[in-house]
């Protein structure tokens, strides 16, 4: 089984599930979408959000594909690309910390830590930008896929609350955090190949 992480760009938009592909939930105020919606293509405004975030500060998503069909996805954004959150009554989002705003494993592909790699993977990309932290606000009553994340979910994975709310948590993970135990395991791993190197073959002379 081969498992890869991909950068969402205009060319993957449409590996997006359905209903994720024309949302537009995060991407507009709610008066925006709603006029979107009323037009009849919200895709149309996903797309061009994608693009301005891509040109403006760059890679916004990510893809998880398990033998080269899409499994699973998750979406992140500094807060002033995102008009929504300052709808949540645990709003603002910290000023060192770039939102994750929505993400989702296809159910057929669920239990094979495809969720921590997507997670592991945008903060790999966020520690290159130097960015401390992702944050999210969770879902504490989450009852199937919808815009936000489970907050049980982002506890799992290691985020921490620092805003609780019946139902709208804001929780947050510094991003080195993610990746110390894999950085580590990287290390012993090339130590360990590096002590099994062959000898190098000695010249004719």
């Amino acid at each position: 089984m081969t498992r890869r992480l991909v950068s969402i760009t205009l060319d993957q938009l449409d590996e997006l599930p359905a209903r994720c592909r024309s949302c537009v939930y995060w991407e507009l105020d709610p008066v925006a979408a709603e006029r979107a919606a009323k037009a009849g293509d919200p895709g149309l405004e996903k797309e061009a959000w994608v693009s301005a975030t891509l040109l403006e500060w760059g890679s916004c998503g990510k893809l998880v594909q398990v033998d080269g069909v899409t499994a699973g996805y998750v979406m992140f954004s500094p807060p002033v690309y995102v008009p929504r959150s300052v709808a949540f009554p645990t709003s603002p989002v910290s000023g060192d910390a770039v939102l994750l705003t929505t993400g989702h494993v296809l159910p057929e592909f669920s239990g094979q830590g495809l969720g921590r790699m997507l997670i592991q993977g945008v903060a790999k990309d966020l520690v290159r930008r130097e960015v401390k932290a992702i944050e999210a606000f969770g879902d504490a009553k989450w009852d199937g896929p919808g815009c936000l994340v489970p907050a049980e979910y982002l506890l799992a994975v290691g985020f921490k609350t620092v805003r609780p709310h019946h139902r709208f948590p804001r929780l947050r993970l510094e991003v080195k955090s993610t990746l110390s135990w894999r950085e580590d395991v990287e290390v012993a791993l090339e130590r360990l190949l590096g002590s099994m190197a062959p000898e190098p073959a000695l010249r004719p002379v």
